[in-house]
């Protein structure tokens, strides 16, 4: 075919490549790009004469160099962008030079580098020609940072004259990251920023009008010449990002109202995918609605997400909401629900207006009775999880009929484990309270109360937590005890020990079966509908039993701490103390019934999945965990649901990078990812958080992100990880004190620390920040404070 020029604005489409096509959009959008043209099916075999024409159509207009580059058929697409792979030639300045240039363009469709880039048959190649600028400033710009996946971020590179010393390396550039608002969140430049707040300004308008054009992030290439005029050169979809983390985001219950991490981060650390949202998140929220409304908070249950909220992945609780409660019951205060949520004041929370005193105490009443009462809903439990069956049919609308049915008996467990924490949590704040005055009174400090509420806490017994611990410790120690068998369980892969522990007939085989008989439900993250219980999960529980066999081998392993407990002098703080104390009890029995539940639940929907995959309705099992319930109804029909599957694949792909993210404790409005780190908490060595369990001792640090990481944890260490749920208690065994970034006295890690006499100091915001594998602290369990001894 001869080759033939083409206008930019004669384009219309990608008919003669993804380049041509960016160019010619960008030029519509009234974006100023170089004045060039396309030449069309380019030939190898191009010669000097039939070149002549095409340079002299430059030449005559301007002196300037051209650049030569690809843009063959495919070539910055939505799916592939091949950046790189295609040659692109710069400063031409003669008719010789442009005719190798373009022969050399032409050429690179059948390159090598092309080839393996794609196993796609060679592309048509054509030819965009374009006058060169004369930059003072280069670079590329991201509407969303391809790095995070995050779209309300932007990233703009930028170097010192072309852009080539961007693309080939050998230049160091400035590093920008743009906020949703324009503010520059991250500036890593150099002693001379490349450019100016006005340059940044344009850039980043630019680009924004590109990305709402096209209706999708985009990657964006410009040049400023020396007269500071924005040039455009290339225009593509970022072809890397997953779905929108932000896609499944709950609806916003008001632009003003305060959400927080804490708390609920305790009982759903980490991302989560959306069905878990549906569901787990669902159920929390319909329980504390249903407590406001019985509270006389507000009038009704009117619509979801309005106790809970699920943004970027992450599950928050809504304080704004939460405060109903503490404006309208008796002996309550803005202060005290601040600190049983966050364990520390929260600022940015306004006080609803104080209900009338009759009203109060109406509502006072309703509350502690329906909290105190709790006992035969309790009880009940067992009856009504045992009457789910989980589904095991292959008709799929049957099977989602019944798991809607397990989703509404969950979401009355829920409120029942609702009630019981709200026992619980009512009981530790009286107590903490009283002990609190009680010590100013003595000339004493109020931390000194709190701590003296710690050891008091620290008397509950029969923690259901803590049993289920010492069961698997002593499934430990049996394992530990038979030389053989320890040396068996500790040289194989985890998942492989488990496995032939549990088929073994000996005592620890026995002792094993037993123990996932009872709590085989429980595990990391387990009102994740996607994650595996123990039961399922040979390999998490492997590993976690191997590091516990390991620490009882050790020959210098640690002894226990004393954990002993005064009793006070005082009738009425005896009688908190055994209130609280039973209020941890229940808390936690209610916990593991819930989990269970959540357990029946999540087989249930993988064998949804199993059957939707076998029917061909969805690619794989695994992908059933990422739509939500109403979603689902299409899935489980018989209607065309292509582009539902595709955003579910996308969605499944943002999943790790929403596990990246990383949120302050409180925040006002839409909660919005941390950007860069914040200033580190570590003031003259000390790291200041919530007295959780009393003790004091130094240690080096273990900083664990995931439960995957706890697997490193040495005998004696002390764990310092953003929060821990019941999947860590087998680590307790191991470790010598806790330091958590959130949570609070009556949290998951506070009981169980207490139970096993370990010093624990919670809510300290920063410590896994402020803090590094390998240093040596001072953990005061007395005085909530963490003192680094050395780096």
């Amino acid at each position: 075919m001869t080759a033939s020029t083409v206008e930019f604005d004669q384009i219309t489409d990608d008919t003669f490549g993804g380049k041509a096509a960016g160019l010619a959009e960008l030029r519509r959008l009234g974006l100023d790009v170089p004045a060039g043209f396309v030449i069309a099916d380019a030939s190898e075999q191009v010669t000097v004469d039939e070149a002549r024409e095409w340079f002299s159509r430059m030449a005559a207009a301007t002196t300037t160099p051209v650049a030569v580059r690809s843009s063959a058929v495919g070539e910055d697409g939505d799916d592939q962008s091949f950046a790189g792979q295609y040659d692109t030639v710069l400063g031409v300045d003669s008719v010789e030079d442009f005719a190798a240039a373009v022969r050399t363009c032409a050429a690179s469709v059948h390159s090598r580098r092309a080839s393996a880039y794609s196993e796609l048959p060679p592309a048509t190649m054509h030819v965009v020609v374009q006058h060169m600028v004369d930059a003072r400033a280069a670079g590329v710009a991201f509407t969303a940072d391809p790095a995070t996946g995050r779209r309300d971020l932007m990233v703009i590179d930028a170097v010192d004259g072309l852009g080539e010393a961007l693309v080939d390396g050998s230049a160091s550039s400035d590093h920008l990251v743009i906020d949703a608002v324009g503010g520059v969140a991250v500036a890593d430049v150099g002693a001379a920023p490349v450019l100016s707040t006005d340059d940044v300004t344009d850039i980043r308008a630019g680009a924004l009008r590109a990305a709402r054009h096209w209706g999708t992030p985009m990657d964006l290439e410009w040049a400023i010449d020396r007269d500071g005029t924005l040039w455009w050169l290339q225009a593509r979809p970022i072809t890397t990002l997953p779905g929108d983390l932000a896609e499944m985001d709950s609806p916003l219950a008001g632009a003003d109202h305060v959400y927080t991490r804490c708390n609920i981060g305790e009982m759903m650390p980490g991302a989560f995918c959306p069905l878990t949202a549906s569901v787990s998140g669902f159920a929390i929220d319909y329980a504390m609605q249903m407590t406001q409304v019985v509270a006389r908070a507000q009038p009704r249950y009117e619509k979801p997400w309005l106790q809970v909220g699920y943004f970027q992945g992450h599950m928050f609780l809504n304080m704004t909401e939460g405060t109903g409660l503490s404006s309208g019951l008796l002996g309550n205060s803005l202060e005290q629900f601040s600190i049983s949520i966050c364990g520390r004041m929260i600022d940015e929370l306004e006080p609803k207006p104080p209900k009338p005193f009759f009203r109060k105490l109406i509502n006072t009443v309703r509350l502690s009775s329906y909290a105190l009462s709790a006992g035969p809903a309790i009880r009940r439990l067992e009856e009504q999880i045992n009457g789910f069956e989980i589904p095991t049919g292959d008709d799929p609308r049957v099977v989602l009929r019944q798991l809607e049915s397990g989703v509404q008996l969950y979401c009355d467990v829920t409120l029942t484990h609702v009630r019981s924490s709200s026992r619980a949590a009512v009981a530790a704040n009286i107590l903490e309270s009283v002990l609190m005055r009680q010590a100013l009174k003595e000339g004493r400090s109020e931390d000194d109360g709190r701590a003296e509420a710690t050891r008091l806490m620290a008397g509950a017994a029969d923690v259901e937590s803590a049993l289920m611990l010492a069961e698997l410790d002593a499934v430990v120690h049996t394992i530990a005890a038979d030389d053989v068998v320890a040396e068996q369980f500790t040289a194989e892969e985890p998942d492989a020990a488990v496995d032939q522990l549990r088929a073994s007939v000996g005592a620890a085989g026995v002792a094993l079966r037993q123990f996932l008989a009872r709590h085989g439900h429980r595990g990391y993250r387990e009102l994740c509908m996607r994650d595996p219980s123990w039961a399922e999960d040979p390999e998490g529980l492997g590993a976690m039993m191997q590091v516990m066999v390991r620490s009882v081998l050790d020959p210098a392993a640690r002894a226990a701490a004393s954990s002993g407990v005064a009793a006070p002098n005082s009738r009425v703080i005896r009688s908190l103390a055994r209130l609280a104390q039973g209020g941890a009890r229940g808390r936690e029995e209610t916990k593991s019934k819930m989990a269970r539940m959540a357990h029946s639940l999540k087989l249930g929907y993988r064998h949804l999945g199993e059957v939707l995959a076998a029917a061909g309705r969805l690619p794989d099992a695994d992908l059933v965990f990422f739509f939500d319930r109403a979603e689902l109804e299409r899935i489980v029909g018989t209607g065309d649901i292509t582009e539902l599957v595709r955003r579910a694949v996308k969605r499944r792909e943002a999943l790790a990078f929403q596990s990246a993210l990383e949120f302050d404790d409180v925040s006002v409005g839409r909660p919005v990812p941390r950007i860069a780190r914040p200033q580190q908490g570590l003031t003259d060595g000390e790291i200041v958080g919530r007295p959780a369990s009393r003790g004091t001792v130094e240690g080096v640090v273990r900083v664990v992100k995931s439960i995957v990481e706890a697997r490193d944890l040495q005998r004696g260490e002390i764990l310092v990880t953003p929060v821990t749920d019941v999947g860590w208690t087998p680590y307790f065994t191991v470790i010598a004190a806790l330091v958590t970034d959130i949570g609070s006295s009556v949290s998951h890690g506070a009981v169980v620390a207490r139970e096993y006499g370990l010093p624990c100091v919670v809510n300290t915001l920063t410590a896994t920040q402020s803090l590094v594998t390998g240093d040596r602290v001072r953990v005061d369990g007395d005085r909530g404070v963490v003192t680094r001894l050395h780096r």
